[in-house]
């Protein structure tokens, strides 16, 4: 018996290191989200939002193909499902750009919260689509969810900004695009997904840039465009990094954290804090969510018995 406990205690140790290394990643991921999220805030006031994206896929593009074809060579470039590869990047690039035009009109803090609503909707199209009955508290965790964002929004008092608006339209196409990533994680590598996105976002960008380029008008703008083409790529791929380390039913609470990084990027660089109301919204979306996706992990630990059980 003292053994077996020892020799449990041996394997539960590298796993437990394993979740909190995940969860280090992740934190440091949501950072640079939100680094990216209040750069491209800033930007806005200097660049078109077509010519930031170009920048921004473009970079990704070349730095991605680059790392692939030195660890993999050309055989490393297919796609077992060039249809959804084409579909996921044009839902990236629909997100970047509602995100670009969110982030002219609403403060950081604020649009990220409402944009943390999609992995309650997620989960609710998960179950729809595998004909699975959702719990009235998971009914209840939704709801607070968007009346978190209506506390926020405020529909019907004299300080309404319809640009608030903009960031549910996000939560939709990045809900599509969750889900587009999910499905191609079963048969794609995440570098050649990662990899087919830069480049469709770039493609498309570069249809628009002869129309919308303009000087570059100073270094510290130069500076801020590689620190958005930076944050984005590093971002991504350390949360990949992440999710090899952790499963999403450990992390996705960790990913709440953005807000908070959110808010203070918002602070220090626009002198922007939420009020009261905005506060409690943000409080009421985070919550929920965090416990949105702690039911989902205790749900998964019930039914994995019963699967086993099957089998």
């Amino acid at each position: 018996g003292v053994s077996a406990a020892l020799g449990n205690s041996r394997m539960a140790r590298p796993m437990h290191d394993r979740a909190l290394l995940g969860i280090g990643l992740a934190l440091f991921a949501v950072a640079c989200f939100a680094t990216l999220d209040t750069t491209i805030k800033w930007i806005g006031a200097w660049v078109p939002i077509a010519m930031a994206m170009w920048f921004r896929f473009t970079f990704q593009a070349v730095s991605t193909t680059a790392m692939v074809l030195s660890q993999r060579g050309l055989a490393g470039l297919k796609s077992r499902q060039p249809g959804l590869q084409l579909l996921r990047g044009g839902l990236l690039v629909m997100s970047s750009s509602l995100a670009f035009l969110s982030l002219r009109y609403t403060p950081v803090a604020e649009f990220t919260a409402i944009v943390m609503l999609t992995p309650l909707i997620i989960t609710l199209v998960a179950a729809w689509k595998l004909k699975e009955k959702i719990s009235a508290l998971r009914w209840a965790l939704v709801i607070g969810g968007f009346v978190g964002t209506l506390i926020i929004v405020r529909l019907h008092s004299d300080d309404f900004n319809w640009g608030l608006l903009l960031p549910l339209a996000l939560v939709g196409t990045s809900t599509g695009f969750q889900l587009m990533t999910s499905r191609l994680a079963r048969t794609d590598d995440p570098a050649v997904t990662h990899l087919y996105t830069g480049w469709i976002g770039s493609l498309l960008a570069s249809v628009l840039l002869p129309f919308v380029w303009v000087p570059v008008p100073s270094a510290q703008v130069w500076l801020a465009l590689g620190l958005l083409c930076l944050m984005g790529n590093v971002g991504h791929y350390v949360l990949i990094l992440a999710y090899r380390k952790a499963s999403p039913g450990i992390l996705t609470p960790y990913l709440y954290g953005q807000v908070v990084f959110a808010t203070l990027g918002g602070w220090v660089v626009f002198a922007q804090v939420p009020d009261g109301w905005s506060l409690f919204g943000i409080a009421l979306i985070t919550v929920c969510g965090a416990l949105g996706t702690w039911l989902t992990a205790l749900e998964s630990r019930a039914a994995a018995p019963l699967q086993d059980a099957n089998d």
